[in-house]
């Protein structure tokens, strides 16, 4: 055992966090924490840390054990590049090698005797800096800071100028270059692309020390972690497994509890209407006989009612009409800012009923995309058209479409007038917001609740083409999972970019990933994203179509990436059909072939030998097999090329 908390209790006034609480970590052990937003994680988490007081019980970590954590808002060191930072989680390396120079230069002025014990320190120390991985430890830095989604060209960058993104990406680097015995983090995959959360994934299985996360990322949850730390109402419970574990694991418990509930309120009916029928005889047995009943119905110790697993946030959505079959067509789109080039030449085209996710790395310009087909900003080159009685609700990350200095009632009313105050408040009290939080300003909002605005007013737009900014920034999993079914539901279209590759899975039938400066097209949802991406970007969105922005003079090939998404689909229907056509071939080939070494042994029989008829039919069947045999080998060469 690594960490241990043993009945640790907190409270903020009247609102409960934990009651004694108990739970403990091994170690090399991955775990997650989890419970709603609210709940108290990342109050827990500091509570471990010191740096919030427990109202009772004890917080141990294991004599001689090292302890990091990443909260959710980072200080750095003014001054630093994002490089100089991450080396000061090196300095004992760096000093250590600054005290082997050091003694080198000495050697050789020492006496006999000096010599003889200065070169002990230096093969001690020497033997310590090889055992830390000491000549390695620039490249090791180089290699987080990439797998964390820098560039070369971002080393150099001061860490006062980044954004609250850069910066949490910095410290979580520094972090893991640390490598303490126990790692706390607290929401590490948040302002991380797709290719630095699967980065971060395979370097936190491979850590040798324990993990403890707080995260809303189901997919990651469910590769990383072996054990669940459960907080809820006030209550820590333990489960073994991964998250997918846990869920199941909670749902057949709750099941058990909500049955022995109703089996007892259903007794203590039935014992009610039997007293009742008792009494109203008037008899004094009877009445004796009520009253022994009564006696037993006050011994039993009531089975509490599990809590309800639906949230309070409550999402419907519906078009409030059906638009054309085609919903938007993009042809030859292209946007940069500056010198970068974001996609260029892009067309693609979107039917209705269409669920697809935009996937891509951080600043490949899937925002851009969703701002210019909301007329945010204007694109470079090219159109896009919206098709016929196509009415778009637009959610933005960034809450643009808010007014900080309206109240969340204004925001709602103003523009929506038709309603009355009743329906605003019932709106908004499906989002949580009750009495006077409706008339809290929306600059004075987290970015949760401004989320839950946005969310409220999609909700009342009735719009039939959804286009969604990571709907699912600052939603705990709960919320997720209502998110995730109101979508499903829907029967409109929806375009949305986002990270949450457990959401897209739930909610996508087709993916467009932007890399390269073009998109690829997926007719799935995640799992087949990931069968795929390595053949389909090779063939549609090769590294090498990426050319210099003064190569203007070189003339591109028109490449398959700019096929419409109707011509990528089919490709890929053909695709399929070649395989499965392959498989059969070989299939067949192996039948046939099996069959003649069965001939060729019968033929050694004496038997068959002896008797003619048997050895021509024999004969014949070898021979009708290996001109079938040359017609499949002939075809599975056409398959193959």
């Amino acid at each position: 055992m690594i960490l241990a908390c043993h009945n640790i209790n907190k409270s903020f006034g009247e609102h409960l966090i934990v009651q004694d609480g108990s739970f403990h970590i091994e170690d090399r052990e991955k775990a997650a924490l989890v419970g709603i937003n609210g709940a108290g994680k990342s109050t827990i988490f500091k509570m471990i840390m010191g740096e919030e007081p427990s109202d009772g019980g004890e917080v141990i970590l294991a004599k001689g054990k090292t302890i990091g954590y990443l909260a959710q808002h980072q200080n750095l060191s003014l001054g630093n590049t994002i490089y100089e930072e991450l080396k000061t989680a090196k300095s004992q390396l760096i000093e250590m090698e600054q005290q082997i120079r050091s003694i080198e230069l000495e050697l050789k002025n020492l006496s006999k005797e000096a010599l003889k014990e200065r070169l002990e320190t230096y093969n001690r120390l020497v033997s310590t800096f090889e055992a830390m991985n000491g000549y390695a430890y620039e490249s090791e830095i180089t290699g987080v800071l990439k797998g964390l989604g820098f560039q070369e060209s971002d080393f150099s960058k001061r860490t006062d100028t980044l954004s609250g993104g850069q910066k949490t990406r910095v410290s979580l680097g520094k972090l893991l270059l640390t490598q303490p015995d126990i790692l706390l983090l607290d929401e590490p995959t948040n302002h991380l692309d797709l290719h630095s959360i699967s980065w971060l994934e395979t370097y936190l299985l491979n850590y040798t020390g324990a993990v403890f996360i707080v995260s809303h990322d189901r997919f990651f949850l469910n590769r990383v972690v072996t054990k669940v730390v459960e907080i809820e109402q006030g209550h820590i419970r333990m489960y073994s497994g991964n998250y997918k574990a846990y869920a199941e694991k909670k749902q057949q418990i709750r099941d058990a509890q909500l049955k022995e509930y109703l089996n007892q309120q259903r007794e203590i009916k039935h014992q009610q209407a039997v007293i009742e029928k008792l009494r109203s005889f008037n008899r004094e047995k009877s009445i004796k006989r009520a009253e022994s009943r009564e006696k037993m119905l006050e011994k039993i110790s009531p089975v509490e009612k599990p809590s309800e697993t639906v949230s309070e946030m409550h999402l419907t959505l519906e078009p409030s009409f059906i638009s054309g079959n085609d919903v938007l067509t993009v042809e030859q789109l292209s946007k940069g800012f500056d010198s970068k080039i974001l996609f260029k030449d892009v067309s693609f085209e979107i039917k209705r009923g269409e669920h697809i996710a935009v996937i891509g790395g951080n600043g490949t310009g899937k925002t851009t995309l969703l701002k210019i087909l909301n007329q945010v900003i204007s694109a470079d080159a090219g159109s896009f058209t919206l098709g016929s009685k196509v009415k778009i609700g637009y959610y933005d990350q960034e809450h643009h479409v808010l007014h900080d200095d309206k109240t969340i009632f204004d925001e709602i009313s103003d523009d929506y007038p038709t309603l009355n105050n009743t329906q605003i408040r019932n709106t908004l009290a499906a989002f949580q917001f009750t009495g006077d939080e409706v008339f809290q300003l929306i600059g004075k909002l987290s970015g949760g609740e401004k989320g839950r605005v946005s969310l409220a007013k999609l909700m009342l737009s009735e719009a039939n083409f959804l286009i969604l900014d990571e709907p699912t920034n600052h939603l705990d999993i709960t919320s997720k999972e209502i998110l995730e079914h109101a979508l499903n539901e829907y029967t409109g279209t929806v375009l949305y970019v986002s990270h949450d590759r457990y959401f897209i899975n739930q909610t996508a039938n087709r993916i467009l990933e932007l890399v390269n400066q073009t998109f690829v097209n997926y007719i799935g949802n995640y799992d087949y994203y990931l069968e795929k991406k390595e053949e389909l970007t090779a063939a549609y969105a090769p590294s090498s179509a990426v050319l210099p922005t003064d190569t203007a003079s070189t003339t591109v090939p028109a490449s398959d990436a700019k096929l419409s998404w109707q011509e990528q689909k089919e490709l890929q229907a053909k695709e399929r059909k070649r395989k499965n056509a392959l498989k059969k071939t070989e299939e067949q080939i192996t039948l046939l072939e099996e069959r003649n070494q069965v001939i060729d042994q019968l033929m050694t029989q004496e038997e068959v030998y002896s008797n003619s008829v048997r050895c021509q039919e024999l004969s014949e069947e070898r021979h009708s097999n290996d001109c079938k045999l040359e017609e499949l080998y002939e075809q599975w060469e056409t398959l193959a090329e």
